[in-house]
């Protein structure tokens, strides 16, 4: 079947601006280094900061919290323009993106704060922390649970496949909440029960090389900033 020519979607044209900004980013900064990135291990923390002068760790971060303000779209233009040049370093820079705006859109005053500032140029360094080893990516089979106790959460569970692990500085991360201390797994009372925990990284290290898909033990840890940002 012939596309319709009125069907045919056409980028803004600042979107398109923004593709060619990231292009050009991607064949200077990115492509000429990817593969000695990839076979010496090494994790580009200071072109990524780079990137970040530019807008492009906080795309869809509120202006008002020192964000870039822009679309879902764009931010997809953007990360598949990177994606020319190194798609692991695109494909991190996506994660970053997406623990400023959880941040921004659930956390509260205090966590943004602290956080935004620094995420938004890459001063610090932000992972997601979701899959599990019983529960893959299923969101609604997450066994991490983030309970009450009397200074505020402990997390206990188990994560795996954590892009930036050991060298990212906070750690967003995912389970299932109940304002009760009983013992419960999100699954069971639907989407309200999600929580996002704060928790960042004890030793301050350079990490210069390619960190490690890495799996992380939570069993008894107490989140960043007393107080989970839920949703």
């Amino acid at each position: 079947m012939k596309l319709d020519d009125a069907a045919v979607f056409e980028l803004p044209e600042a979107t398109r601006e923004l593709r060619e900004t990231a292009l050009a980013f991607a064949r200077d900064r990115l492509a000429p280094h990817a593969q000695e990135w990839d076979e010496t291990k090494h994790f580009p923390v200071e072109v990524m900061r780079e990137a970040a002068a530019l807008g492009m760790a906080a795309l869809y971060v509120r202006e008002e919290s020192g964000g870039a303000g822009l679309s879902r779209l764009d931010a997809a233009v953007v990360f598949e323009a990177l994606a020319t040049g190194c798609p692991t370093t695109s494909a991190f820079l996506s994660i970053h993106n997406m623990v400023a705006w959880m941040i921004d859109r659930f956390g509260n005053d205090a966590q943004r704060t602290e956080w935004l500032p620094k995420l938004v140029t890459m001063e610090k360094i932000a992972s997601y922390c979701l899959t599990e080893p019983g529960a893959g990516s299923d969101a609604a089979a997450l066994a991490t649970r983030a309970a009450r106790d009397n200074q505020g959460y402990v997390l206990n569970g188990v994560k795996q496949f954590i892009s930036g692990a050991g060298a990212s500085d906070l750690y967003l991360t995912m389970g299932a909440h109940r304002r009760d201390r009983s013992e419960w797994r999100l699954g069971a009372s639907g989407p309200e029960g999600h929580t996002g925990s704060l928790l960042r990284r004890e030793r301050e290290e350079d990490g210069l090389e390619r960190p490690a898909d890495a799996p992380g033990d939570l069993r008894g840890c107490a989140p960043a900033r007393r107080g989970a940002a839920r949703r």
